[in-house]
């Protein structure tokens, strides 16, 4: 890239780096949108999620402390960000369990580390490292816009498969619920701080390339629980067909 794009023509480049990649495209997800994952399979996915999402506060808290005090609105957001996550209302971990919880796993196994697949912890070895190592804007393209961004759009497909097809109530499906609002104020926010502070080329690229590799690794993640918990689980039916 060897021009600045315009404010509106970054804003395109950054959402077209996420078209194509995004997590709603991985048959973990379009399964679970059709219903036809098991409960067993939801209590999985709960148990991978936690630690992606758990360390999500730690992710921001490394990257508040490496942010510039110029960027005064950027260390706002990142911190109201680390509160609604752990103290602002229910904790967000703790909504996750208790969904999982209903899958019929329980708090013990989803808060251990052994329960994770090896993409979920690469998925959350590469936040930490984002986090600790990139330039700030570059990070907030790559956890906010590239990660977290997605999240209402996912979730608005599945959440409401878990009412109307697996009999959730309200309170068990707290945790999606939540994030689809307060993941699109978040996601609009990161994008808000990048379109504002990457006022170079080479940091709109940085920004543009981290964001395609932030939806890539979360397609990867979910892709991943499919490989993994779902797949095996068809092999005998495929076998007796």
């Amino acid at each position: 890239m060897s021009a600045l794009l315009s404010r509106d023509e970054f804003r395109t480049a950054l959402e077209n780096a996420i078209k194509g990649k995004s997590a709603n495209q991985s048959p973990f997800s379009l399964a679970w949108a059709g219903g036809t994952l098991s409960r067993e399979h939801l209590a999985r996915w709960a148990e991978n999620h936690y630690h992606y999402v758990g360390p999500f506060a730690d992710y921001l808290g490394y990257l508040y402390a490496r942010t510039p005090d110029h960027m005064t609105e950027a260390k706002d957001f990142l911190l109201a960000n680390m509160y609604e996550e752990e103290i602002g209302g229910d904790r967000h971990t703790d909504l996750l369990i208790r969904f999982g919880e209903a899958c019929g796993t329980t708090r013990e196994r989803i808060v251990d580390p052994d329960n994770m697949s090896a993409t979920t912890r690469a998925l959350q070895s590469w936040c930490y490292a984002v986090a600790m190592r990139e330039d700030p804007v570059v990070a907030v393209a790559g956890l906010v816009v590239g990660l977290e961004s997605q999240v209402p759009s996912i979730y608005r497909k599945q959440t409401p498969t878990l009412r109307e097809k697996y009999g959730f109530t309200d309170e068990e499906v707290e945790f999606f619920d939540l994030h689809i609002v307060s993941d699109e104020i978040h996601g609009e926010r990161g994008y808000q701080i990048v379109l504002e502070h990457a006022n170079t080329p080479e940091l709109q690229k940085r920004c543009l390339r981290i964001c395609e590799i932030g939806a890539e690794m979360r397609l990867l993640y979910t892709t991943a629980l499919y490989n993994d918990y779902v797949a095996p689980s068809l092999m005998p039916l495929a076998k007796a067909a």
